[in-house]
C-alpha cells in the first residue's frame, strides 16, 4: 500500500485532503505542527526517515497574505525554509513530494489564463515566500508535482464563503470587483491532486476551479446560491485597500482538471447544510 504523509493535516486543505487520500486506499500520515514542525530541519529529517512514505503532500504554510507583509521572516521561515527542509528528505528518501502552491506567485498583468511556464513576478510577500517554496522543490527534488491553487474556500477554515455568508446581515456590503480569478473548493483541489498521483510526468501544474469571476461576482453567487438577500455593491481595489498588494488577474489553465467554479460552490452550499 501506498504509504502518503500530509503537512498540515489540520488546516482547510488538509481535512478535507486526507479522507479523499484514504478512501483511494492510500495508507495515511497525518502531520501537523504539534507532531512536525517543518522549520526544524532535524525534526523533518527524523520523521521522514522514520515513517519513510512514498510520497509527501506539503500543505502547511503561512498562509495569512496581509499579515505577511509585516511578518516577512515567519512567512519565509514557513514558506520558503520549512519547504527547503521538506524537499531535501524527501530527496534523501526518495519520495515523490507534492508542494501546494499559489496563484499569487503572478502580478496579474496578463490577458490570457496563466500556464504553468509562465513568468512569475510575486506582488506580495506570501506570493514571493511561495515562489522561493517552489525553487527549493525544483533544487532538491526530482519527483515532484508543484501545485498551484486560487481562492481557496471549505469547510475546515477561514475562507471568502464563509466570511460573505457571516456578513450577511449587514446593512450594505461592499465587495471588490476588478480582482479576476478562480475559486477553488478545497474537495475539488483534493480530488484533482490525487488525479494527478496517477500522472507519470512530474512538472508544475494549475489545479483551480475552471472559469473565472471577480470577488464580487463570486459573493453574488454565493448569496444567490444560499437564498440570502443582501446589499451587495460592487467597489475597486483602491476603494478596498489591503497591506498586501494583490493581482488584479490571476486566472490559471487548470486544463480541465477541476470543474466550473459555480458548479463546485452549488455542491458546496449544498453539503455544508446551510438554513
Amino acid at each position: 500500500m501506498t504509504k502518503i504523509l500530509v503537512t498540515g493535516a489540520n488546516g482547510m486543505l488538509g481535512q478535507d485532503l486526507c479522507p479523499i487520500l484514504e478512501d483511494e486506499g492510500f495508507d495515511v500520515v497525518e502531520t501537523d505542527i504539534q507532531t512536525l514542525d517543518i522549520t526544524d530541519a532535524s525534526l523533518v529529517q527524523e520523521v521522514l526517515a522514520a515513517e519513510k512514505p512514498d510520497i509527501v503532500i506539503h500543505c502547511a504554510a503561512y498562509t495569512n497574505v496581509d499579515k505577511a507583509e509585516e511578518d516577512e521572516s515567519t512567512a519565509r521561515l514557513i514558506n520558503s525554509n520549512g519547504t527547503k527542509n521538506i524537499a531535501k528528505s524527501c530527496a534523501e528518501i526518495d519520495a515523490l513530494l507534492v508542494y501546494i502552491s499559489t496563484d499569487y506567485v503572478f502580478d496579474g498583468e496578463s490577458t490570457k489564463p496563466y500556464q504553468p511556464n509562465d513568468k512569475v513576478r510575486p506582488l506580495n510577500v506570501y506570493g514571493l515566500t511561495k515562489w522561493e517554496g517552489e525553487e527549493a522543490v525544483r533544487k532538491y527534488c526530482k519527483k515532484y508535482y508543484i501545485v498551484r491553487t486560487s481562492w481557496l474556500y471549505g469547510i475546515h477554515g477561514k475562507n471568502f464563503v464563509e466570511t460573505m455568508i457571516s456578513l450577511a446581515d449587514n446593512s450594505e456590503l461592499k465587495v471588490v470587483n476588478d480582482q479576476i480569478g478562480c475559486p477553488t473548493w478545497t474537495v475539488e483541489l483534493s480530488n484533482g491532486i490525487v488525479r494527478l498521483l496517477y500522472n507519470t510526468e512530474f512538472g508544475t501544474y494549475h489545479i483551480c476551479g475552471s472559469g473565472q469571476t471577480s470577488w464580487y461576482e463570486f459573493a453574488k453567487e454565493i448569496f444567490a446560491k444560499t437564498g440570502l438577500k443582501v446589499n451587495l455593491k460592487p467597489c475597486t481595489t483602491e476603494e478596498f485597500p489591503r497591506p498586501a498588494k494583490r493581482p488584479q488577474y490571476s486566472v490559471m489553465d487548470n486544463n480541465g482538471i477541476c470543474r466550473n467554479w459555480k458548479v463546485a460552490l452549488k455542491d458546496y452550499i449544498n453539503l455544508r447544510n446551510f438554513d
